[in-house]
């Protein structure tokens, strides 16, 4: 149970919105109470599983926390601290985020291993699989909206900070695959969920709620988005042709011999011939994407909409860039292209076919193992409501996501360097348009060569779903990372253009 005084309140909505995976950093907490309170582990370090209840205007968010309490808190736990209390209760002593000490994450393994029930809260193992309980915890430090715990070399076990009603659709989706079979996925071994009919979370109801979920570690794996930087840095550090030399750089064709400041173009050839080229590999990723796409359709199966439901996800499209437009001035010169590609996928629009697919879908959510392509984190978008998450869609959303990303990583070194001159901000700017296009096209060729959906046949809803997710972007940039925002309208400056 809650401390009889609010202190531990007091604490806890002082130090919440301080945290990377806060979602309501945009607006005051008008109410914070505790909804679940679950000793873990009694004595001194205590843990304790807290679910708190966070009422923002009309909307009440609810999120985890795992709670140690110690009388003497060591230096390296010190990043965590949440704050002292003072009293003869459970809770006295320096309270601190529990995620962050080994000691008091390692008893999660045991409960999972064994299929313990503490208080509401049910920890699973995974059917046919064991568990071993004798590693401690590392968090990875880099996520926004979750905390992950690395067991040794064994186990990830992410922690799902913001909850939603229901079971998640990283956990539904991992459990299905691997019936499937699919060699694209993590093993699961375990999970915690808060059980039926708790009243925390949306007000309890027929589904347990997914706390957290273990899954292998590919320790030998690489990540995506660091592949993709690392290409594109080798792509930038080429040297410039120079004018007049060679294949003709220039813009118009013909450049003055009175302009030697004019930017040289690049090609997709040219990113394709540089050192570290991503090309392949990008291909290969599409290639695992339709994979992924073909397993998911045989779990959950595959249904044709009719065309309102197209014009109606339109409609949805049309309305966030109603709502961004308002919110970030920035994208209102691109408001006229994005609108008309809406509008001329509603007036053609016909039947669809949808079925589950990742949701969120980018190279941040794939890491490159020795044995191929593994793609994780099938919750879905962050902002989406549970029931957006869990909606059946077109899988071309998914490479949609994924072009976006590719624009992304072309970019992301030009955002974080605001001082260059100016010709040389647009050399690599034309750089990055040569690195994005080889890749998009080399995923896309990948894709349909394996059998999903071409997107060259499907360009008109392509480029909608793109532009969608862009508009997405911006407000979720915005947001949450203001310094990010350049990323996103430099693509769409390209892509309109």
């Amino acid at each position: 149970m809650p401390p009889p005084d609010r202190s531990l309140v007091r604490l806890l909505a002082g130090w919440l919105p301080r945290q990377r995976w806060f979602g309501g950093k945009d607006g005051p907490i008008d109410e914070l109470a505790i909804g679940t309170a679950t000793e873990l582990r009694s004595g001194d370090p205590a843990l304790h599983h807290l679910i708190l209840d966070v009422r923002q205007g009309d909307a009440t968010d609810h999120y985890q926390v795992l709670l140690g309490v110690r009388g003497d808190l060591p230096e390296r736990l010190e990043s965590g601290l949440i704050g002292r209390l003072h009293g003869a209760d459970a809770f006295s002593g320096h309270v601190y985020d529990a995620a962050y000490d080994p000691e008091l994450t390692r008893p999660l393994l045991t409960y999972m291993a064994n299929e313990t029930l503490v208080g509401p809260l049910q920890f699973r193992r995974a059917p046919g699989t064991g568990i071993r309980t004798d590693l401690e915890a590392a968090p990875i430090g880099a996520e926004q909206s979750n905390t992950s715990l690395i067991y040794g070399d064994s186990y990830i076990c992410k922690l799902f900070r913001r909850l939603s009603p229901g079971v998640n659709p990283d956990l539904e989706i991992n459990l299905a695959l691997s019936r499937e079979g699919c060699a694209h996925i993590p093993a699961v071994h375990g999970w915690i969920e808060l059980e039926p009919g708790s009243g925390a979370v949306g007000g309890g109801g027929d589904e347990p709620v997914t706390l957290a979920l273990l899954s292998e570690f590919l320790r030998s794996a690489t990540d995506g988005w660091q592949l993709a930087l690392t290409s594109v840095r080798d792509w930038f550090a080429q040297p410039l042709p120079p004018p007049g030399e060679g294949r003709n750089p220039f813009p118009d064709g013909s450049p003055a011999p009175h302009t030697p400041h004019a930017v040289p173009v690049f090609t997709a050839d040219d990113a394709a011939a540089a050192g570290g080229d991503f090309g392949a590999e990008a291909e290969r990723l599409g290639a695992a994407t339709a994979q992924v796409h073909r397993d998911l359709a045989a779990a959950f199966g595959v249904t044709r909409a009719p065309a309102s439901v197209l014009r109606t996800a339109v409609f949805g499209m049309n309305e966030q860039l109603d709502q961004v437009s308002a919110a970030v001035p920035e994208i209102r010169p691109y408001a006229p292209a994005l609108r008309a590609v809406f509008d001329e996928v509603a007036a053609e629009a016909g039947e669809l076919t949808v079925q589950r697919v990742h949701g969120d879908y980018h190279l941040g959510q794939v890491l490159r193992t020795d044995t191929g392509w593994v793609l994780l984190d099938f919750e879905g978008e962050p902002a989406r409501t549970p029931a957006e998450r869990r909606a059946p869609a077109h899988p071309l959303r998914d490479v949609a996501g994924m072009l976006r990303s590719f624009e992304y990583a072309a970019r992301f070194l030009l955002a974080r360097d605001d001082e260059l001159p100016p010709d040389a901000a647009e050399a690599l700017e034309m750089r990055a348009r040569a690195w994005a296009k080889r890749n998009r096209a080399a995923f896309c060729a990948g894709y349909a060569a394996a059998g999903g959906p071409d997107p060259a046949e499907h360009r008109a809803l392509m480029r909608a779903f793109e532009f969608d997710k862009a508009v997405y972007e911006i407000r979720y940039e915005a947001r949450n990372r203001p310094s990010w925002l350049p990323v996103p309208l430099r693509s769409l400056a390209s892509l309109t253009g």
